[in-house]
This record gives C-alpha cells, sequence and structure tokens, in this order.
C-alpha cells in the first residue's frame, strides 16, 4: 500500500479535531444544533488552517442521521458514504482549473434536482476567487435563490478578489492562522500516535516554520521524518533538513555586528552561501531575531511571545543587553528592505554582503538611527580615553617601540600556570554563553608583572565593557575555582596598556575556536 502524507492521514474528521478555529467551529455546531443552517457561506484565510476540511465536516454534519453536539457521528451510512466520497450530493469544484461561465452553468443545471441519498445538496468551491467574472454572475442568482436543501460553501485564500455582490450573500468566516503552540501540541500528538521518538523543540520549530499553516507544518514534519527513519527527531536534523540557521549563529553575527567586525560577518555571509540556505528566508528569519532582542528590551513579558526553548531563551535575554535600542531599530529596518529588494536581485549573497557592512557601518547611512548609532560610538571612544591612546600611537609609535622591553618573566605560581594553560577549557565551560564566550574567545592571557593575577587583555572598547562587568569576573572566578580549586585575582586591560605595564604573555595556551569566531595569535 503506498504511503499516505500525515496532513492526509490526521485530516480532521470531526469538529472535535480542528484546531485554532474554535470561535468559527462554535457558530457552525450552532447553527446545525438549533437547526438554522444558512445557504452560502464563505471561509477566508491563508493556506492550511482548515477551510476545506471544516467545509467537509459541516457537509457531513448536516445531513448526519445521529449528530452529536452538532458534529457528525461518523459512523452512520451517510457520513461514511460522505467520508468515503461515494456520495453524488457533497460536490467539490475546484475553481482554479472549472473557473469558466460553462462550469457555472453545469452546476445551476445540476442544483435543481434535489439530493437521493441526503438531506442536503453541499457545493464546496475550492479558490473560488480564480473563478472569472462571467462565472460569478453565472452563479450569483442561483447563490441568492438556491434550492431549499442547497448550500454552497465558497472557500478562498484571497477574498478581496471576490465580486461584492457574491460576498454579500454569503455568512463570512475569517480562519486565522493558527498559534505555534496549538500547531507544536498537534505536532506532538501525531508523533505519540505513530510512535516516534522526538525532541520538543524540533517540534516547536517546525511550528514556527509553518508560518501559522497546520498543513504546512504537517508536510515540514514529514519531510523531517524522510530524513531519519527510526532515529529520534532532533532539533539538529530539523535545522539541516529545512536548511534553517541555529540562534547560536543568530547571537555570533549579532554580537561580530556589535563588534563592528565585517571580516567575522563576511565568514557568516561565506557559510550561509556555501551551506545552501535560502539568503531571502535568512533575511526574514534575522530580522525576526533582532525583533526578538528588540521585545526583551522594551518589555518585562515580551519572552512569552518568543517561541524558543528556556535554554535559548536565557541566552537571548543575555544577547539582548547589548546595544541600544535605535540600533536595532535601524538593523530591523535594513533587513527589511534587504527582504523586499533580494526578491528581484540577481546577486543575493551581494546584497546580504553589503546589508551586514551597513550593520557594521552606521556613517554609510544618514538616517536618524545610524546618525545616533555614530553619536553613540563617539560618546564610548570619548568616555573610554580611546582617542587619546589612538593619538600617541600614532604621534609616537617609533618612540614607543623603543621603550618598550620584553618584561622580565617572574616566578608564576603553579596555580596560575595551571590556569592559563587551560584557558580554553574555561572558557568552554557550559555556564559560560554569549556574549561572554565570545568575548573571552578574543581575550590574550597575561600575567601580573607581580606574578599573583591572571590579565585577560583585549583590544575592542566591546570586549572590554563587557570583560568589566561585576557577573562576568565573579562568573570566570566561579569557573576557576570549580575547575582548579583555587581562587585567583582577574584584571581586564587593553592589550597595549598591558604590554606598557610590564605584564607578560602567556605563551601556549590553549584556545579552541567557536566556529566562525577564530582566534589568532
Amino acid at each position: 500500500m503506498s504511503y499516505t502524507a500525515l496532513y492526509r492521514k490526521f485530516r480532521p474528521k470531526g469538529f472535535d479535531e480542528v484546531k485554532g478555529q474554535d470561535s468559527v467551529v462554535t457558530v457552525l455546531k450552532n447553527q446545525i444544533k438549533h437547526e438554522k443552517i444558512g445557504h452560502a457561506y464563505m471561509f477566508s484565510g491563508t493556506r492550511g488552517t482548515g477551510k476545506t476540511s471544516v467545509a467537509k465536516i459541516f457537509a457531513k454534519a448536516v445531513n448526519c442521521e445521529n449528530p452529536k453536539d452538532g458534529s457528525p457521528c461518523g459512523v452512520c451510512e451517510t457520513c461514511r458514504k460522505i467520508g468515503e466520497g461515494r456520495t453524488l450530493n457533497v460536490i467539490e469544484i475546484d475553481a482554479a482549473t472549472n473557473n469558466g461561465v460553462d462550469n457555472m452553468r453545469e452546476v445551476i443545471e445540476e442544483v435543481k434536482y434535489s439530493p437521493t441519498d441526503t438531506k442536503y445538496k453541499v457545493y464546496i468551491i475550492d479558490e473560488v476567487h480564480m473563478l472569472s467574472s462571467g462565472a460569478f454572475n453565472a452563479l450569483l442568482k442561483t447563490l441568492e435563490e438556491p434550492p431549499e436543501y442547497a448550500i454552497f460553501i465558497l472557500a478562498t485564500t484571497e477574498p478581496h478578489k471576490v465580486l461584492p455582490t457574491i460576498k454579500s450573500r454569503c455568512q463570512k468566516y475569517d480562519f486565522r492562522r493558527i498559534s505555534v503552540e496549538t500547531i507544536s501540541a498537534r505536532l506532538k500528538e501525531l508523533m505519540d500516535k505513530e510512535g516516534n521518538d522526538y525532541e520538543e523543540e524540533a517540534l516547536k520549530f517546525i511550528a514556527r516554520k509553518g508560518d501559522g499553516s497546520m498543513r504546512d507544518s504537517l508536510s515540514l514534519l514529514d519531510q523531517c521524518l524522510s530524513f531519519s527513519f527510526d532515529e529520534k527527531l532532533t532539533y539538529d536534523k530539523v535545522l539541516n533538513v529545512l536548511g534553517s540557521v541555529d540562534t547560536d549563529l543568530f547571537n555570533r553575527l549579532y554580537i561580530a555586528i556589535k563588534r563592528r567586525d565585517v571580516s567575522t560577518c563576511m565568514d557568516v555571509a561565506e557559510e550561509i552561501s556555501m551551506n545552501g540556505i535560502d539568503i531571502g528566508q535568512f533575511a526574514l528569519d534575522f530580522t525576526w531575531y533582532f525583533r526578538n532582542l528588540l521585545l526583551l528590551r522594551v518589555s518585562k513579558a515580551a519572552a512569552e511571545r518568543i517561541e524558543i526553548s528556556t535554554d535559548k531563551l536565557s541566552e537571548l535575554k543575555e544577547v539582548a543587553k547589548i546595544g541600544e535600542e535605535n540600533d536595532l531599530y535601524r538593523y530591523i529596518r535594513i533587513f527589511s528592505k534587504l527582504s523586499a529588494d533580494i526578491k528581484y536581485s540577481t546577486s543575493k549573497r551581494t546584497e546580504l554582503e553589503i546589508a551586514l557592512i551597513k550593520l557594521c557601518r552606521p556613517e554609510m547611512e544618514e538616517d536618524r538611527e545610524s546618525l545616533i548609532a555614530r553619536i553613540n560610538k563617539l560618546e564610548e571612544i570619548i568616555e573610554s580615553g580611546e582617542f587619546t591612546g589612538i593619538k600617541k600611537a600614532e604621534l609616537s609609535l617609533e618612540k614607543e617601540e623603543e621603550e618598550i622591553k620584553t618584561p622580565v618573566v617572574k616566578a608564576l605560581p603553579e596555580d596560575i600556570k595551571k590556569i592559563a594553560a587551560s584557558f580554553g577549557s574555561i572558557i568552554n565551560d557550559k555556564s559560560i554563553k554569549n556574549p561572554l564566550k565570545t568575548v573571552l574567545y578574543n581575550a590574550r592571557p597575561y600575567y601580573s608583572e607581580n606574578g599573583n593575577a591572571l590579565v585577560l587583555a583585549v583590544n575592542g572598547e566591546f570586549d572590554k565593557a563587557w570583560l568589566d562587568r561585576e557577573e562576568s569576573i565573579e562568573l570566570i572566578k566561579k569557573v576557576i575555582l570549580e575547575k582548579t580549586g583555587v581562587t585567583i585575582e582577574i584584571k581586564t586591560k587593553f592589550e597595549r596598556e598591558a604590554k606598557q605595564t610590564g605584564d607578560v604573555m602567556m605563551i601556549g595556551f590553549d584556545k579552541v575556536a567557536p566556529g566562525l569566531l577564530t582566534y589568532e595569535d
């Protein structure tokens, strides 16, 4: 027997199986219970939200011999005939291919004959907006005054294309996009029925990619299950199959943007291109990522509106503390424009690279958010005194090279040697998350001239500011204590300052690069 797709296998057979359309289902059930059934209905909404399924259930319910609470019983002869397609009194018409005047004339001729084995004759016209103007006009009179045994159900994804004269003769019901929680719960229910093992995070991701469509979500689930038969459906496998990007990459890219690291951004663009990830979808997903960061900054209750796992949300909250809200407005604007432009571009990768450079270089634009970003950058430089250091370096570079001598290496205590040698394992501890993890990968370990402290030296303003946070230092100390059993003093400096104050760089320490963010000697 041939394989049946999940969306067909688990198509709702009763109103109780319809998910996410409670208001529509309640109204239709009440009409059946109180025998106040209309003659014409219009179901409108995005694809995969249940319009055709509800129409078929309604056709069964109005003809059911023993309806239960407005729903079809599913066991009587009439319900079985309709469910199996063995009756001529429930007629499905695809308006995309049967959209001419002649097709509607056939319907008008057939509707004159009363049903033979059911109470009502139900016409379900799918994609009704595809009918020609002549076909609409031919249907108009019959739709206004049909026989008492005839019911018309018009389904459409584009109700604005339906003639107002047709709309005015129908009861209109809007099918909403189904929430991620509802789709995720349905996928979990079906996976349990099928006896498949899965990660809940994987199902939530599929539900979000379904974009409010239950059918699309089930099709994506089918696709992911085909990738790994008889194996656990994991989050990583779903990312691999759907060509999507994990939030870890978004986090690393965002931190690189805040550090104005164009080189790393170009590496990300290269990785996206080489991995076959759709750049248009990436632009939409990254815009959504910026939206999540902005929500976390402006609202304490925003976490409830972000559909990611608890661990990912915790990391996202830390990343959201970086930067200013105006920057996020600018990022969203640039990537929203990219999403629109990329549809018609002949070089999508070039468009992406230009957009990333704009994020790193606000001076390239003259809009309000970019000007604010440039002012903020200047304020950071002034507050840190960086501009004076640059001036000195430019004016007296040769003099400094003569004056800076190789510092005398003093004896390191055994515990500091141990910590410096295992610096990579400290960075890779699970308790250290982005953006601190990325900052530590860019730090060079020194030991102080007197040999009693570990000095973490960095070059960037962003890295220095993040390392100077009290919680960052305390977390590093905690990890060191857990791994070595000793407490140590930690100092943070700019690298030029460390060289000038006699600190000694630790040679031969281990450091493992996290993906794209590599360490260079």
